[in-house]
């Protein structure tokens, strides 16, 4: 009972539960992504435009100084402090490279005139564009570092005006992307070869698996190329095994990719927190269902007992009230009944005062005196059976079950009410079968049922007189009482209505309105039936029907 209770109530709240974190779950997941997404964004933009500024730069000192000056060391210097000074020290050295990739001009804090540069890739991609940024590179510093490059014609020979850019103040524009514990970002080129120094490097996936993670998830390299957008996925790592939010943005025309990577449970972690405390709340919430389900059904069984022992006490109050009420019925009829052979016995005493005052003279005298005192002993036990019956149905007992003759209890009632029946002038037919088995029942209890249906019987023909038939038979696992009269009848309206408690037909102060009730109670603590049919103007008949094999308390025990 206690688990329904709970289950009951908690199922609403679990359902409640489920779809609020489905719902929230999906807010948040879409949220949480937009978020790294906007910032990923935002970071692109950012190291985009620093790119472009750094080649714009160049590209204005080239146009404005020209090949002479350019080529004038003094010049270069000063302005190369020009641009570092502009923007904050972003350019480390400039130089101009002949087309045969010599460079010609330097100024810087190294020793890089007269540098080869024809095998290098950077100035091979800049001679065959107007502008190019190269990949981060070692080079001839042996740092990393990458080159911004402008290709120039001076007086019809090809230059390349070239800067490089402090790769520490690059790399801080991406090193502040930082999200939870495990957020992070980095730039990588097409071949998936880092172009910063990640932050937190046991975090970076290798650019195999990098590449791996972008060809299955979102595409070819070239595909990020084409979106020119950001996308986002959340994928199982292979080296960790554990799901890792990856953003990815094209940088620099999709030469690069920004990514940021969060692991999944970092990316969410608010998400479980919040899961943790609805289950901790389901949890509390069925904890106290539970206990207050335990507390009001032990309160709720103890008043249903308490309930339970009023009602039987009430109606052991009822039931011995309507014995009483039968009691007094029967002390009329008892009165009569006693009356009479009261009156012989003082008959036959004056008569033999007579014969002892005239002296007893003859045999005759003592034989008279001897039928006299023979009368007067018969009357006297028939007084002592009369009274002894009164007392045995007056007599208070516990409605403790016994072995009951349904057919001699039915004659001992029919015995009690024979001088009634006779005042009332009911002839009464006793149509009882021999040899039932027994029935186990309170024997006072079936007592008063009987007694209470024949005095019924006799008030509804004691105006006019008729005939009571007083019949038992088994039919089944059940005996069976029929009490049937010859009276007045019940009308319909009132069939329904006989046995409930207070409701009766007869005049005032002649019936309580309680003895059907209390037989009706009877049986159907017994098990059994009580059933009534009847026709105005042609009597009524009661049926009692009691199952034979009841239940014993020691079967109850065992």
């Amino acid at each position: 009972m206690i688990l329904l209770i709970i289950l009951a109530s908690l199922l609403p709240i679990m359902f409640l539960a489920f779809a609020w974190s489905s719902h929230f779950q999906s807010s948040y997941s879409e949220k949480t992504i937009a978020h790294a997404e906007s910032l990923v964004e935002q970071h692109r933009q950012n190291v985009d435009i620093f790119l472009r500024q750094c080649l714009s730069e160049l590209q204005i000192i080239a146009d404005l100084a020209g090949q002479e000056m350019l080529r004038d060391g003094e010049v270069l210097e000063d302005l190369l402090t020009i641009l570092q000074t502009r923007s904050q020290d972003v350019f480390v050295d400039i130089g101009v490279v002949s087309s045969d990739g010599r460079q010609v001009a330097y100024a810087g804090p190294l020793q890089l005139d007269g540098a080869d540069y024809s095998e290098a890739e950077w100035f091979r991609q800049a001679m065959n564009r107007q502008s190019y940024i190269s990949d981060v590179f070692s080079g001839l510093r042996g740092s990393p570092h990458f080159i911004v490059a402008d290709h120039r014609v001076w007086g019809g020979r090809e230059f390349v005006v070239r800067a490089t850019i402090d790769f520490a103040t690059f790399n801080d524009l991406i090193d502040d992307i930082s999200l939870g514990h495990t957020g992070l970002a980095y730039i990588v080129d097409r071949a998936g070869t880092l172009q910063v120094h990640a932050r937190r490097m046991e975090f970076t996936p290798d650019p195999r698996e990098l590449l791996e993670i972008i060809s299955e998830n979102v595409g070819s390299a070239a595909g990020i190329e084409r979106t020119a957008g950001v996308v986002s996925t959340i994928r199982k790592s292979p080296g960790t095994g554990k799901d890792v939010l990856f953003v990815v943005a094209p940088l620099k025309d999709g030469d690069w990719l920004l990514v940021f990577q969060q692991e999944a449970d970092d990316a969410f972690a608010a998400l479980k927190t919040a899961r943790i405390l609805a289950l901790s709340g389901i949890l509390l919430t069925a904890f106290a269902v539970g206990a207050m389900a335990f507390v009001l059904s032990g309160r709720m069984v103890r008043m249903l007992q308490k309930i339970d022992k009023e009602k039987e006490t009430m109606n052991e109050q009822v039931i011995k009230a309507g014995k009483l009420a039968s009691l007094g019925e029967l002390a009329a009829g008892i009165g009569h009944e006693i009356n009479n052979p009261v009156a012989i016995m003082m008959e036959e005493a004056g008569w033999v005062e007579d014969i002892l005052a005239d002296g007893i003279q003859t045999e005759q005298d003592k034989a008279e005196i001897k039928r006299a005192l023979a009368q007067i002993r018969t009357q006297g036990r028939r007084c002592r059976e009369i009274t002894h019956k009164l007392l045995t149905f007056a007599r208070k007992r516990e409605p403790s079950h016994s072995d009951v003759d349904l057919s001699a209890l039915v004659r001992e009632m029919v015995e009690l009410s024979l001088q009634r029946a006779r005042f009332a002038n009911v002839e009464i037919v006793q149509d009882l079968a021999e040899n039932l088995p027994p029935l186990y029942v309170s024997y006072s209890e079936l007592q008063q049922v009987a007694l209470n249906l024949i005095n019924n019987a006799l008030d509804a023909m004691e105006e006019k007189g008729g005939v009571l038939t007083l019949s038992t038979i088994r039919q089944g696992d059940n005996l069976v009482l029929s009490v049937e009269d010859t009276g007045h009848g019940i009308p319909k309206t009132n069939l329904n209505r006989i046995f409930d408690p207070f409701f009766t037909t007869k005049p005032v102060g002649k019936g309580t309105g309680l003895g059907l009730s209390i037989c009706y109670g009877i049986i159907q603590k017994m098990g059994g039936k009580l059933e009534v049919a009847s026709r105005v103007g042609h009597g009524s008949k009661f049926t009692v029907s009691l199952p034979i094999r009841a239940k014993r308390p020691e079967e109850d025990e065992g």
